[in-house]
């Protein structure tokens, strides 16, 4: 899967919106099968977005369908229509390795790839081990909504209750060596909540998020991007250890601080992102 900054949730039962949703400048789109989706209805929208799928023009955005869980009646017979369509990824929800093995089975003989959706006390507590559970899934998805809910605590907007559980998924995908997707903001009307929402979770290492209203994307896009000022000292600070290796120094000073391998290595991921996003803000 390539590197994805922004995932937005488009619902499954809504014909106008899948008509437009690969023309919001989102990275990724996920149709929705589950929460968007009434139980009444989740036949014809599971018929409608295979239908899209099959016809509709998603311009540049990787298509990703989020499907009911496997612990319900409609799951397994969403992976399997999916499978038959031009989607890229499935978003399993309630994810734990168990699940994540009963969807690989289901996806047999396709090159469909998964990301897991962790929005459970367990689900977070075992997120490395859904993440080595098959070589399918590229990105974990921490879900705050569902994941407060199990715990019996309330959902805010300062975070302060899903702080570990969002840093634990964080340290999973890196040790796992997959993509990390944050929680979506839900509030639409709170442009400075949702910037600190976004700057909590870059913090803490998550370089994707997923959204609920196409306005978030184009701030997402921006405040993921590294500041020029942190782009043009990781050029010193790699500059200058070309030279100091090239001299047989290991560890050096810069503008009168010590320079070693950590801090050289961290230089060279800041200039990873400037050139996967395109420069700095």
């Amino acid at each position: 899967m390539k590197n994805l900054r922004s995932l937005l949730f488009v619902p499954g039962n809504n014909p106008a919106m899948l008509q437009a949703a690969g023309f919001l400048g989102a990275d990724a789109v996920i149709l929705d099968l589950e929460d968007a989706v009434a139980m009444n209805e989740k036949d014809a929208a599971r018929r409608l977005v295979t239908e899209a799928l099959t016809h509709l023009d998603f311009g540049s955005a990787t298509v990703i369908v989020r499907v009911n869980g496997l612990d319900t009646a409609f799951g397994a017979d969403d992976i399997r229509a999916i499978c038959t369509t031009r989607t890229e990824a499935i978003l399993l929800p309630k994810a734990t390795a168990e699940r994540i093995s009963e969807a690989d089975a289901l996806m047999a003989r396709t090159n469909l790839e998964l990301i897991a959706l962790l929005e459970s006390a367990l689900g977070v507590e075992m997120a490395y081990f859904v993440a080595k559970a098959s070589p399918r899934v590229q990105a974990l998805f921490f879900g705050a909504e569902d994941f407060t809910a199990d715990m019996g605590v309330p959902r805010t907007k300062q975070g302060h209750e899903i702080e570990f559980a969002r840093a634990r998924v964080a340290l999973a995908c890196r040790a796992a060596g997959v993509q990390a997707v944050d929680t979506p903001f839900t509030d639409t009307n709170d442009p400075d909540g949702f910037t600190q929402d976004v700057l909590r979770g870059r913090v803490l290492g998550y370089t994707a998020k997923a959204l609920i209203s196409p306005r978030h994307v184009m701030p997402l896009h921006d405040l993921l991007q590294p500041d020029p000022s942190e782009v043009a000292q990781a050029h010193r600070i790699v500059d200058a250890a070309e030279e100091a290796f090239a001299a047989g120094i290991g560890v050096f000073s810069l503008e009168g601080k010590m320079i070693d391998a950590p801090i050289i290595n961290r230089a060279k991921h800041i200039l990873s992102l400037a050139a996967l996003y395109g420069g700095g803000r």
